[in-house]
């Protein structure tokens, strides 16, 4: 299999011909991934980061220095530029869906784990990766593009500050960037992913403040108790305070904890 080339930038394009245009709206910034791979011969675990920013903008804090520190644990990373306001809803799914299943065709290329890929997610990238994780298919053994002939489920899911429902505690710039202002009742519902949560669900990972004035805490409280009632395992930390969009939150010692609970987490997983 050949291994994808990457463009100049050191990016890999998810689509060779351009990506799909659920919404009609043509891709002025093709949706892309940056691979962060490790030189270790053995495999490894693989996270997949959607960096937030509302659906209209990628928070740069919350990308390549996020890959880093997986890389610095001995996880591979990548980091997704998935599409953003003007589009709409399933584009950036899409984008993560896609990129769930190069990683994972490619997986014997980058000396992955195929089945240890994780999609971590901040506040709306949050949403995103909560949104791949409830909603995923086993890929279509017809399709044409081998691609998508791949499992799009992740193996485990990183929540971090996440926007997770567009119902009462949900955050309504990230709605109304993703599905519009007044969406229909049934599109709202499904994607206000704590309701969305099955047995099948992979294991998840949430950390929140219990102050954070951006997005209330409840969103992540609320998909803790759904995959409880489904009894998928997971981590829940919820910390004392701090604010909104902390990231690696490096200088706090206290939030700052929650990346070396991850790491443990997932190496716990056998990434």
């Amino acid at each position: 299999m050949n291994i994808p080339k990457l463009a100049l930038d050191g990016s890999l394009p998810l689509w060779r011909d351009g990506a799909p245009e659920p919404d009609g709206v043509h891709a002025q910034t093709p949706p892309v991934l940056l691979p962060f791979l490790l030189e270790s011969t053995a495999p490894a675990g693989a996270v997949i980061v959607c960096p937030g920013g509302g659906y209209s903008h990628l928070a740069p804090h919350e990308g390549a220095p996020i890959a880093e520190m997986f890389n610095r644990a001995g996880i591979a990373g990548f980091v997704l530029h998935y599409r953003l306001a003007p589009h709409r809803h399933p584009a950036p799914l899409w984008d993560l869906q896609r990129a769930i299943r190069l990683v994972r065709l490619h997986a014997k290329d980058w000396k992955i784990k195929p089945d240890h890929i994780a999609v971590l997610g901040f506040s709306a990238g949050g949403h995103l990766a909560s949104t791949a994780v409830t909603h995923f298919d086993g890929g279509n053994a017809q399709a044409p593009d081998s691609v998508d002939r791949v499992n799009c489920r992740p193996d485990a899911g990183i929540l971090c500050y996440p926007v997770i429902s567009f119902g009462t505690f949900g955050h309504h710039g990230s709605m109304v960037n993703l599905i519009g202002e007044n969406p229909p009742e049934p599109l709202r519902m499904s994607l206000s992913n704590e309701l969305q949560v099955t047995h099948e669900t992979p294991p998840c990972f949430l950390w929140h403040t219990a102050n954070d004035q951006g997005v209330p805490v409840e969103n992540s409280l609320q998909f803790a108790a759904a995959l409880s009632r489904c009894k998928v395992p997971y981590a829940l930390h919820v910390f004392p305070t701090g604010p909104h969009g902390m990231g690696l939150a490096a200088n706090d010692p206290v939030v700052g904890a929650w990346s070396g609970l991850c790491v443990r987490w997932l190496k716990a997983l056998g990434f």
